[in-house]
Formats: C-alpha cells, structure tokens, sequence
C-alpha cells in the first residue's frame, strides 16, 4: 500500500513518491522564541512528529529540520520590555522550547538550525534575487519585489490583483508595490544587527526558511509541514523568494495542520486565549494529550476543552488497565487448558484486522483519529476476550495474549503513545494509613499495606462482612485505587490523578 498526503498545493490527495526512494526530507516551521508556547503551537509540532514517526515505521529515512527564529520584532519587543538583551530573550525561550517539545515527547530534530546561525546565506539569497530583478533596495531595507513572480499565490489560491494591504501586509510608502515583502530591514537604535551591503541590519521572517530548508535538504524537498494560518503570507512568500532564487521547484508536497480553537476562535497569544503547554501537562500526563490531539484529524479544526481532555483521560486509563489485564491474565498462576478455541480464532482476528486498519488510516493523509478507532475496536475485542475467558485463560492462551498486548503497545508507540503495561504498582504513601485503620497493618510499605487491605477484605467477604469489606474498597479508592475481582483473587488498578 501506498501513502497518499493532502497537497496544499494542489488541495488534493497524491499518492507520496518521495524524490529519493526509501528516504523522506521533510521541513517543519519553528517557533518564534519570545515566549513559552501554547497548547495551539504544540499541536502543529506533535502532528509533525507523528508524521516522521509513521515514515520512519513504514521503513523510511526521515530527515526532519526545523528552524528556530530568534531574531524577530516580537523577541525585540519582549526584550524592551523586560529590559534584557533579545539574545537573552531568545536563548532563554529556546531552551523552553526544546524543553517542552522533551516533555511532550516530541523527537528531536535532524538539524535545527537557527536564524542568526545562516545571516550570510541569507545574504547571498538576497544578493541573487535583486540581482536576478525580483528585489531592490530603499535605503537600507530589502524588499521581495511580488509581481516580478507571475505565479505568486499559487499556494494560497489567491489573485495577486485581489489582495490588499492591511492587517496582514506590511505597509510602506517606498515599496514598488503595498504587497512586497521585506527580505532585509535597517536596524534601529539598540535592535540586534549585521552587516550587509544595504548597510547594518537584520532578516526579514520569511528569508530565513528559505534559507534553512536549502541549506540542509537540497531542491526540492519532499515536505514542507506548517499550521494553516502560514500558508499566506509566510509560505507564499518562502515558496516566490526560493524559486524566483534558484529557477527550480521549491517543495513537492505542502502539508499544513488545522488549528487548535477556543469557542470556535483561533488560539493565540495575541488573543490572549491561549493555555501555555507546560501548564497543560502540569494537570494532564503526556499521553493523555497526545490522545486528546490525535482524536482529531490533523488538518481539522480542534476544539480544546478540559473536558475532552478529561475524555482522553479515561480512553487512555482503558487502554492502560487492559495492557496490564492482559499481562495479568498471562502471567496468572492458576490456569486452566484454555479458552475455547472459537475465542482464541476471534481475538486472532481481530488482532489482524486492527494492524490492517491501523494502517490504512495511517495510509490515508496520516488519519490518527482513525488509527485510534482501529485500537480501540481491538481494544474492546480483547476486553470480551478476557470477560468471556476470565476462568478459562490458560497456557495455549499465552502467545495470543502477548501478542495483543504488544500490537496495542506498538501501534500506540508510532502515534508517540506510551504505554508501559507493567503489572507493579507504585502505590501511594497514603494507603499506609488506611491499612492501619482498617486492617490492622502496624508496618511502613504502601505494597505491603495494600496486600494486608486485601487479605482483610477477603476475610471480611467470607464472612459476609459487606460492611468491612466495602469499607476496604471505599479506602483504596480514595487514593486512586480500583479492586478488580479476577478469577485468580482480588487485585487493584491505579487511577492516578495526572
């Protein structure tokens, strides 16, 4: 099977025919670091991310760059205002970033280029595009010269002759036209700057992708990733100054990720609607989020909500619970000959038809929401295995259970889903304290203190002690653990908080 990626360009499905076989070059839009990012900023990283990590399962070499800007007008701003030096500003949110895509699980990139680390490519850049007509210079600033580029708005779809100067272009009464970009501009007092040969200065935005990408994957590449809110004017303007430079196609394949939203409006800082992904993650564990992101198709529109969040929660807690139920069941010490074997020919394939459909979807434009659906259909397959089975697993069932317990764990692995499925427990301090008042339990370990709950519940059922007993589960659940009675005796699952 093939995979096939939504265009931007030509806003349909192709079929994915990377220019070297077996290897992906792929580039991704960085940050601005002037501040932390948001949960809406995550979103793009983490679909990039799980991109390359399909490639790279489907067997390709991915090499995946992305820059980081820090030289921009909103680190010098921040930097006036917080009174510092802007490479302070930027070598502090840098390290924030890089920290933040680690907590996330995000892998790093191939190469990482930042803005300040290319200037003189930058500059040549430049130098070829005035001389080559499509630049000129006004006193000391460098501006994209847009209609010297007949195919400027291909990527966007829009008419050169219907787009007006505003909000979103750059207003200056010496540039040849209210569209033209700025591909270098004059330093001012106290801003950070380089020599060039339109005097000190400093980067246009859009300059230095162009740059990057060229630099460290070659003409063209296969995939250029963003947000949607880039493709006009950032990825237009990348996408004329590149091939107005060098005369050859830019990118192969333009793919942009939908936006994360707040009551139906984009999440932004300028807004002032944003939740900051660290903040996130101080109250939702990592893969908790990831699930919340990937339920949604990555170029759709995503709503965010804690309550979706707390949804994802409890999907993953399900997922986590029956990783640890089917290596329970394997591990059980009282056996039996073995589930029937109609049972066992279910889960098998069941088993099968979810790595198929986990890969279709996957197939078609990276769709993680249906990836997910084919790991929870299985999910629930293995749940009623181990109901209907609960007295009669044994050891012909054992393959079958390592087996569906590794393809959840694998499958969820690709989408940066980590499950451990480990049967130990760290129990929380607090159940000591339980264990003393309902059981008697005079020692210090929470594992020992669970055993003796436990055994005292099991005391207190055989003499039909419901009282006792259910005052032994109501304990544990306070701490956030959960009795499951099995056929092989009673045991807990932990429901953390986070």
């Amino acid at each position: 099977m093939s995979i096939r990626v939504h265009n931007t360009m030509t806003r349909t499905k192709e079929e994915f025919v990377p220019r070297e076989a077996g290897k992906v070059a792929m580039y991704v839009c960085g940050p601005t670091v002037y501040n932390h990012i948001h949960i809406g900023n995550a979103r793009t990283f983490l679909t990039f991310d799980v991109i390359r990590r399909y490639f790279i399962w489907r067997g390709f070499d991915v090499t995946f760059v992305q820059n980081i800007t820090d030289v921009d007008d909103k680190i010098i701003k921040r930097a006036a205002e917080e009174g510092i030096a802007p490479a302070d500003v930027a070598d502090t949110y840098t390290f924030a970033f890089r920290a933040a895509m680690e907590s996330l699980g995000i892998e790093r990139p191939t190469a990482q280029p930042l803005a300040t680390q290319t200037i003189p490519q930058m500059i040549d850049m430049i130098e070829r595009l005035i001389a080559g007509g499509h630049a000129y210079a006004v006193d000391g600033d460098v501006y994209f010269s847009v209609r010297s580029f007949p195919a400027y708005g291909k990527l966007s779809g829009r008419d050169i002759d219907d787009l007006e100067s505003g909000a979103r272009v750059e207003v200056d009464d010496r540039k040849q036209d209210p569209l033209d970009f700025a591909l270098w501009k004059t330093a001012k007092p106290g801003e950070p700057h380089w020599p060039s040969p339109w005097g000190e200065g400093r980067p246009g935005w859009h300059i230095e992708c162009s740059v990057m990408s060229e630099g460290e994957l070659g003409l063209p590449f296969d995939i250029h990733g963003g947000a949607s809110d880039l493709i006009f004017p950032h990825h237009e303007n990348e996408l004329a100054q590149s091939e107005a430079a060098t005369g050859t196609q830019f990118v192969r394949y333009w793919l942009h990720g939908g936006l994360l939203q707040v009551n139906a409006e984009k999440m932004s800082k300028s807004l002032g609607n944003f939740m900051l992904l660290k903040d996130v993650l101080a109250v939702y564990a990592v893969p908790v989020v990831r699930l919340f992101m990937l339920q949604t198709h990555y170029r759709s529109p995503l709503e965010f909500s804690t309550d979706r969040l707390d949804e994802a929660r409890t999907a993953f807690e399900r997922i986590e619970n029956l990783v640890r139920n089917l290596e329970w069941a394997k591990s059980a010490k009282a056996m039996s000959s073995g589930a029937p074997s109609a049972s066992r020919e279910l889960l098998a394939s069941a088993r099968d038809a979810a790595r198929e459909k986990f890969v279709a979807e996957m197939d078609d434009d990276f769709n993680t929401a249906g990836a997910l659906g084919a790991i929870f259909e299985f999910a629930r397959a293995a749940n009623t295995f181990l109901a209907d089975n609960q007295s009669d697993v044994g050891v012909a069932d054992i393959e079958l259970l390592v087996h569906a317990k590794e393809l959840i764990i694998e499958l969820l692995a690709v989408l940066g889903v980590v499950v451990t499925g480990a049967v130990d427990i760290e129990f929380p301090p607090d159940v000591v304290g339980i264990a003393n008042q309902l059981a008697g339990y005079a020692g210090t370990d929470p594992e020992e203190a669970v055993r003796a709950l436990l055994a005292a519940r099991a005391a207190a059922r055989a003499e039909r002690n419901w009282t006792a007993a259910d005052a032994v589960r109501d304990g544990l659940a306070m701490v956030g653990l959960v009795v499951e009675d099995t056929a092989q005796g009673a045991r807990v699952t932990y429901r953390a908080v986070n």
